[in-house]
């Protein structure tokens, strides 16, 4: 396996865009503490932040990248558009008051946060992206938690292919079949909540296998998601675990620890810990 670094990029599909391989996630996370956060985070050598209009914090974002003193250009920046507001041009509009929020000119990624509004609302905020990505206010445009249905309908108004679908992913909810179809898409898979939100810090196989590399059991989860391919979103607000979750280039799974953490996976969604939304209409 190819050594890992968190310099490490992807390409996005159709585009000379690259995205970082492992990102930031704010989710939750108040605007003065999102911005010390972000700035441990920029100094840690994250350079991709993942943010979102439902999460009250595109601002804190911004301004922490000005405050980092880091080019524009080197910080990857995404964020998320929750429901339509009833026409494109409106929805469009929303769209670029997310951008003047943030601050920095362009957002790199622009996602549909979730498909819970239905083929007309997705239709809508996907034309409204399209126009915002022809006018440069994104350089990117994706989704977040939809699946393969969502996916298909996409071809069916637009010849724009989804650069990115953002998803739940951690070894006991795999969503092998949507995984599946954007690799074979060639759509980047980005995993939220990697680490499981330190709900299975005790499970014993991660333990062992945590121990095995002196490691924590969040390293050892990230890292999974890393060798399978994903582009894990880690999100904490303590310094010490934000530098320690990017810590986690000098070790490697073997195949027989990989194996043990791909065994994990519940059926049906099971072990979610948020909405399982690919499944909705």
């Amino acid at each position: 396996m190819p050594k890992f670094s968190i310099q490490d990029v992807l390409p996005l599909p159709h585009t000379p865009v690259k995205i970082p391989r492992i990102g930031f996630g704010v989710y939750l996370s108040p605007p003065n503490q999102c911005v010390q956060s972000c700035l441990a985070a920029l100094n840690t050598g994250y350079r991709h932040i993942d943010t979102a209009k439902l999460y009250g914090n595109e601002e804190a974002v911004g301004e922490a990248v000005r405050q980092s003193g880091l080019k524009r250009s080197d910080v990857f920046i995404t964020t998320k558009i929750m429901k339509p507001e009833g026409n494109v041009e409106t929805t469009l509009e929303s769209l670029r008051t997310s951008v003047r929020r943030i601050g920095l000119g362009w957002v790199d990624l622009f996602l549909i946060h979730v498909p819970t509004s239905g083929p007309d609302g997705r239709k809508e905020m996907w034309e409204a992206l399209e126009k915002l990505k022809n006018e440069g206010g994104a350089k990117n445009i994706g989704v977040s938690n939809f699946g393969v249905k969502h996916l298909e309908e996409i071809k069916g108004y637009s010849r724009t292919i989804p650069a990115v679908n953002q998803i739940e992913l951690h070894p006991w909810l795999q969503q092998s079949e949507i995984v599946d179809y954007c690799v074979k898409e060639g759509i980047v898979v980005e995993a939220y909540a990697p680490i499981v939100r330190a709900r299975k810090n005790d499970d014993p196989d991660v333990v062992s296998i945590a121990e095995a590399h002196s490691v924590t059991p969040a390293q050892v989860l990230i890292r999974w998601s890393l060798q399978k391919g994903f582009v894990p979103l880690p999100k904490s607000d303590n310094p010490e675990r934000i530098k320690c979750n990017a810590d986690v280039y000098d070790f490697e799974l073997s195949d027989e620890e990989m194996e043990k953490l791909n065994e994990k996976a519940l059926p049906g969604g099971e072990g979610a810990i948020c909405p399982y939304l690919v499944n909705c209409p």
